[in-house]
């Protein structure tokens, strides 16, 4: 049943990990080119991936209950409880930032251009200026995916190294 487990987890964060941290990007490309309609469709697939990948989490939990003994397992074993607290840092960011920002892209800028959008759109940072309303979140979207992916090439090395 171990076996079982451990295929499901990986064939899990190859098929739904993987697109949840790539989407994003492929919005970014999207957005360049004005298709907000392929924004908006990219928008939900992400937050489908994004809550699927937690079905990946729930099977790592699994596989650390079915353990051998030998291996003195549990969720308090470093590696283990970083790579939870890693691909939930991931999840939370994915929904509360990189999400939200491809969703204000996909419905266009006060100006109604893409390109408008794309060219004035900033990073938002605690206590920093944020772009104006109606502005898109390309630098958002940037920068929260590519600390999402980050994070879950840590958690694949922590997977494959148990430090």
């Amino acid at each position: 049943m171990d076996t079982l487990f451990a295929v499901l987890h990986v064939v899990g964060a190859v098929f739904i990990v993987g697109p949840m941290a790539i989407l994003p990007m492929t919005a970014m490309r999207a957005l360049r080119s004005g298709q907000l309609a392929q924004v908006a469709t990219l928008a939900k697939s992400t937050t489908i991936f994004t809550y699927l990948s937690l079905v990946v989490i729930v099977l790592g939990f699994g596989l650390v209950g079915m353990a051998d003994p030998r291996y003195e397992l549990s969720l308090t074993t470093p590696w283990v409880l970083a790579s939870i607290v890693l691909s939930l840092a991931a999840v939370v960011l994915n929904l509360a930032l990189v999400v939200p920002a491809m969703k204000r892209a996909a419905a266009g800028t006060a100006s109604g251009t893409a390109t408008d959008a794309v060219a004035s759109s900033t990073v938002a940072v605690a206590g920093a200026p944020t772009a104006s309303p109606g502005r898109s979140g390309y630098a958002v979207i940037s920068a929260g995916s590519g600390v999402v992916s980050l994070l879950l090439l840590a958690v694949v090395v922590l997977m494959v190294w148990k430090p």
